[in-house]
């Protein structure tokens, strides 16, 4: 077919130098696809590096604490991805007697495996004749074909998949598919698409209609709700109160700074009559703002948060808090969100 045939000539040519591409090891291709998600490649390739590193094979991965899988994946984002992969990991052990599968029945089993990357594996790793379906190649097929249909509605799920279904070139599955992605990544972009040098502008179908900036349509999800979190600073000579967050909400099991959050945003001036910050640091703590309003956007979360010192806290005697003292100079062996270590660094208390 002329469009597949296409898309492998201009690969061979085009295709990016990257670690993944020369190996067939399910394992290596699972970290690579999984710490990609929602990351451009130059953000996640010193992960990748960081986490082949430290575990160079599934049980490696499967044995290692979920802090520490944790703070080797601080500062990518999405925590629940390395949550699932911990749970791949170790089911891969006990089922699979540690040997990662590469078919795509198999694949598509394991925690947070979704169609997508059991496909990009199994035709990666075993060339099964499966075709993957990510952002990239929802754009490129949306331009090329001309389809308004919207990319994450039920219909348009259904009619790209058949659509990449049809277009797979199943001889060298593994291969087209690493150029179908890699096209719409470096060729077809979002923005600025390089229509000029395309190999595929003369059958274009949005270039001929001029709507190359329209496509592809999605659907618009629900509003993001705003949320306004006070974090507080109290040392006590050369420790840190720290926070480990829970089950149930957003940063499960990451570390931050003593945090009340409020219905919304409020001065320093009105924290210190709040009746839980009274309970928690006493009636004559001082507090002097540090940092912020500072807007940090999560999926469907705006966070608005500011970083408040507590001068001579009065913690009440007997009251159980939730949270612990941390050595100032261990805060770097804890997993913690971005927004809580970028202010800790930019304050000077981020050991790494």
């Amino acid at each position: 077919m002329a469009f597949s045939d296409d898309i492998i000539g201009w690969y061979a040519q085009n295709k990016r130098d990257l670690p993944w591409r020369h190996t067939k090891d399910p394992y290596v291709i699972w970290l690579s696809e999984v710490i990609l998600q929602q990351t451009r490649v130059e953000q996640g390739l010193p992960y990748f590096h960081r986490f082949l590193l430290h575990y160079p094979n599934v049980q490696a991965f499967a044995n290692a604490p979920e802090d520490e899988l944790l703070m080797h994946w601080q500062g990518l984002g999405y925590y629940s991805r390395a949550r699932n992969m911990h749970k791949a990991a170790r089911a891969v052990v006990a089922e699979h007697g540690g040997v990662f599968p590469s078919r795509y029945a198999d694949l598509i089993k394991l925690k947070g495996i979704g169609e997508y990357t059991a496909a990009a594996i199994a035709s990666f790793a075993a060339d099964e004749p499966k075709a993957v379906v990510d952002g990239n190649v929802f754009r490129l097929l949306a331009r090329y074909f001309g389809i308004d249909t919207p990319i994450n509605s039920t219909n348009g799920k259904k009619l790209f998949f058949q659509l990449a279904e049809e277009l797979l070139d199943t001889g060298h599955p593994g291969l087209y598919n690493q150029g179908v992605m890699e096209f719409g990544a470096l060729q077809c972009r979002p923005k600025n698409p390089r229509c000029g040098s395309c190999v595929l502008r003369l059958d274009c179908r949005a270039l001929k209609e001029g709507r190359v900036d329209q496509l592809p349509v999605k659907l618009k999800g629900k509003a993001s709700r705003n949320r306004y979190f006070n974090y507080f600073i109290v040392t006590e000579d050369d420790r840190l109160l720290m926070n480990k967050r829970g089950k149930g909400d957003i940063w499960e099991n990451l570390y931050e700074l003593p945090l009340i959050e409020t219905p919304h945003a409020v001065t320093v001036q009105e924290l210190e009559s709040r009746e839980e910050v009274i309970a928690c640091f006493g009636e004559h703590a001082a507090l002097q703002l540090v940092a912020g309003p500072v807007k940090h956007v999560l999926s469907h979360q705006n966070l608005f948060a500011q970083f408040v010192a507590v001068g001579a806290p009065q913690i009440p005697d007997g009251k159980k808090m939730p949270w612990n003292y941390v050595f100032i100079k261990d805060l770097g062996t804890l997993a913690k969100p971005k927004l809580i270590y970028s202010f800790l660094r930019d304050y000077g208390l981020n050991y790494t």
